[in-house]
């Protein structure tokens, strides 16, 4: 079971175990926030790439089986499986083949029982430019984290993945600088590749057309925390509330009260995990001033009081 917890460990951040982090993200409950180990990168540039493995082993103090939250990006390609991993709350289990992203700010989870094989890459936010990052829609979180490549769309990532950790590696043909530039366009050819996997994987071709529903769903991540209203949406972008609804059920299958509700029952439930912040807090924190009310709305979207949901995670 150890050498399983190292090697999951290692799949998922590559911190290392030289005090490379300090208790500055941690909070009551020991659950922490994991920054980018820029230090433990090869020359000091802002992403890491290697085999998961049982050569490298976690923080001591943060048990994998634990949820916490990182603040880079995270992509495994397993060569096997199954492996089960918890991203945002969800479980999936991804096989040979498959790849798992999880993006800043998401929280996650490894499996004590599954062996983490293949390979892993780790961005650091700010080291590509602001460009590729829209190209590559590294902030799209609307976007699942497991992605199942055909075997010409996983060939030619492997590929890129291959040049990208073959160039990360050589550090004595070229000055940093020159490096660091053939990392990013290197980087960058791989994301490419990534994003196109992601964009036809749930129907975020469709997502993307159609600006109606882009806007309500850039719209309720900027307000969800004080707006739960489709009609005050619905207004405040020029929509009727039938043409909102049209827009949001061809681009998800669901209603918008319903995206609403998930992305404030997603906030509630990182707060609990993250956080110790007691339940009123948390309630008036997604928009619920009285704490009855909370733990009513949270109870019906979850099954689970959100005092059970904090402490089945404790």
């Amino acid at each position: 079971m150890a050498d399983r917890t190292r090697e999951a460990a290692d799949g998922g951040a590559t911190e290392g175990d030289d005090g490379a982090h300090d208790d500055r993200g941690a909070d009551g409950d020991g659950i922490r926030t994991f920054p980018f180990p820029a230090e433990l990168a090869v020359g000091g540039v802002g992403i890491q790439i290697g085999s998961m493995g049982t050569d490298r082993t976690w923080h001591a103090d943060a048990p994998l089986h634990r949820v916490h939250r990182i603040d880079f990006h995270v992509v495994m390609l397993f060569t096997d499986g199954p492996v089960r991993h918890m991203v945002d709350f969800t479980e999936y289990e991804a096989m040979a083949g498959d790849l798992l992203w999880i993006r800043p700010g998401q929280v996650h989870r490894f499996s004590r029982e599954s062996v983490y094989r293949g390979t892993v890459l780790t961005m650091q936010p700010g080291f590509l430019p602001r460009a590729t990052v829209e190209a590559t829609g590294l902030y799209r979180y609307d976007l699942p984290p497991l992605l199942r490549p055909g075997p010409a769309q996983l060939t030619a990532l492997q590929a890129a993945l291959d040049q990208l950790r073959r160039e990360y590696e050589d550090t004595a043909t070229l000055p940093l600088s020159l490096h660091t530039a053939v990392l990013r366009h290197s980087l960058t050819a791989f994301l490419l590749r990534l994003a196109h996997l992601a964009a036809s994987s749930s129907r975020a071709s469709r997502q993307q057309t159609d600006s109606t529903f882009t806007r309500f769903r850039d719209a309720v991540e900027q307000g969800f925390p004080a707006n739960h209203s489709v009609s005050a949406y619905a207004d405040a972008l020029g929509y009727s509330r039938r043409t909102l609804v049209r827009a949001v059920r061809a681009a998800t299958g669901g209603t918008p009260k319903g995206f609403i509700d998930k992305r404030v029952v997603l906030e509630a439930q990182r707060l609990l995990a993250h956080t110790d912040l007691p339940i009123g807090r948390v309630g008036a924190a997604v928009g619920f001033p009285d704490a009855a009310n909370f733990s009513k709305f949270f109870h019906l979207h979850t099954g689970r009081t959100p005092a059970a949901f904090r402490a089945e995670l404790r």
